[in-house]
């Protein structure tokens, strides 16, 4: 299944639902794209395995952290956790755009 294009992922963090708007292009076992979120815009790159994504985000706001992410691409919809650091995970969904 493609991951390609843009997507809504909302993220169920303990600091509530955060959103982050995500365009994903894959080539082969790798995937580009860029997020853009209430902290700004990133550029990111990542791993394709079949239907699922893995990738790394590192944040300073609310404090400096490396987010690991990992989801699993069904159609149009995604669904996935997100390791916070010492914060435990937090589960995220996420719909084609």
């Amino acid at each position: 299944m493609s991951a390609d294009g843009n997507w809504t992922i909302t993220i169920k963090s303990p600091m509530g639902a955060q959103e982050v708007k995500a365009s994903i292009v894959t080539s082969g076992a790798t995937f580009t794209g860029k997020t853009i979120s209430q902290m700004g815009s990133q550029d990111v790159e990542g791993k394709v395995d079949g239907d699922k994504l893995t990738w790394s985000t590192a944040i300073t706001s609310p404090m400096p952290m490396t987010l690991e992410f990992e989801a699993t691409v069904s159609g149009d919809t995604m669904s996935g956790n997100v390791k916070l650091g010492a914060f435990g995970n937090a589960p995220l969904t996420g719909v084609r755009a």
